[in-house]
């Protein structure tokens, strides 16, 4: 009886068990922690911890987003040409972010390591970039490629690639956002208005 006793309380007093769990609890709390970090990152008000000269040269960056569709609305003409420069400008734009990041990786003690993780995401933006610049014959297409350009590289600065500061990251949300809409506007009007060529004008 003793030795069929031993092995049925050292099973029920295995303290191993209450361990993981507090492990666990431990692990969520850090993870709730970590979710709310990212969470900080997506507020407004981080951005105005921006440095000036990063927030004026982002905001003047949309300008020529914005000008494009803008100007086709006043006109109620839609210019192919206007439509792939912006969609030029998206393409380089799309590449810088790629590589900002593979930048940010390289310095020693950044927080975003030299890996295959960060550099090899980095050359993705780029390649995108090179794919819109190649539809010079189909302003959507380009247009859409531009847009899952800056889409991703928005999910990679937020979601899988650590380190960017939650200014910068509140800012990219914004930048991104703008950037988006005015390529949709730019589609909208191709559908809605009338394609003029920028060479009838002048004539």
């Amino acid at each position: 009886m003793p030795s069929r006793l031993t092995p049925t309380n050292g099973l029920l007093s295995i303290r191993p068990v209450s361990w993981p769990v507090s492990r666990l609890c431990h692990r969520d709390s850090q993870g709730t922690s970590e979710r709310g970090d990212r969470k900080e990152g997506f507020s407004l008000r981080a951005l105005a911890q921006a440095p000036k000269p990063a927030l004026y040269l982002g905001l003047s960056g949309l300008i020529p987003f914005l000008s494009v569709p803008l100007l086709m609305a006043a006109t109620q003409s839609f210019y192919p040409e206007l439509a792939y420069a912006q969609v030029v400008y998206g393409a380089s734009i799309v590449s810088f972010l790629g590589g900002a990041r593979w930048g940010f990786a390289l310095p020693a003690g950044s927080p975003a390591q030299p890996d295959w993780m960060n550099l090899g995401n980095s050359v993705v933006p780029s390649l995108l970039a090179w794919l819109a610049l190649l539809c010079r014959d189909n302003i959507a297409e380009g247009a859409l490629v531009v847009i899952m350009g800056l889409g991703l590289s928005l999910h990679y600065d937020l979601t899988l690639l650590p380190g960017y500061p939650s200014w910068f990251k509140a800012m990219r949300t914004i930048l991104t956002l703008v950037a988006t809409f005015s390529l949709v506007a730019t589609l909208t009007i191709k559908n809605l208005c009338t394609e003029k060529k920028i060479k009838e004008i002048q004539n």
